[in-house]
């Protein structure tokens, strides 16, 4: 009776590995079905080959190299991490990076372009030299670090 029990259980095993890495190998035939969903001829074949490498005592590791190299890297869902696949890997973050420097640029515009819109709004509006020249002043950015020039003007100031 026990060993009864123990040969069902190392079939459930037997069977939860083979489904596991079926679920990770992607069909030669169909290309978007793992072998475990498709019902091609060669899926079905593949299926019979893992649960026979795993019956003969071979690790995931390993049956997953023997399928790497009987039928290239592309029968793997995720391939490894080398230069060939280094684009395939890092373009999410290129991609993130180049949209987070967009958004920053255009965020950092809108900041600076603050003098202009005010312009912008009071256009046609009669000012005298002296409300333009305190609105400029106003609305202009003052100079990043000390100039000569900003001395002068802040010692002429006094």
């Amino acid at each position: 009776m026990e060993n009864k029990d123990d040969e069902v259980k190392k079939s459930q095993v037997v069977e939860a590995r083979a489904r596991n890495i079926s679920h990770n190998v992607r069909c030669t035939e169909c290309g978007s079905q793992s072998i475990e969903d498709s019902q091609a001829d060669i899926a079905i074949l593949l299926r019979k080959l893992i649960r026979d490498e795993i019956r003969s005592g071979k690790s995931d590791k390993e049956i997953y190299k023997k399928l790497e190299e009987e039928y290239g890297e592309t029968v793997l869902y995720a391939p490894k991490f080398d230069l060939q696949t280094a684009a395939l890997w890092l373009s999410p973050l290129l991609v993130a990076g180049a949209a987070a420097g967009v958004w920053g640029y255009k965020k950092h515009r809108q900041k600076t372009n603050v003098h202009i819109m005010a312009l912008h709004l009071v256009r046609g509006v009669p000012l005298t030299p002296k409300e333009k020249e305190t609105m400029l002043d106003l609305l202009i950015p003052p100079p990043q670090g000390l100039t000569p020039s900003s001395l002068w003007s802040r010692w002429r100031g006094r």
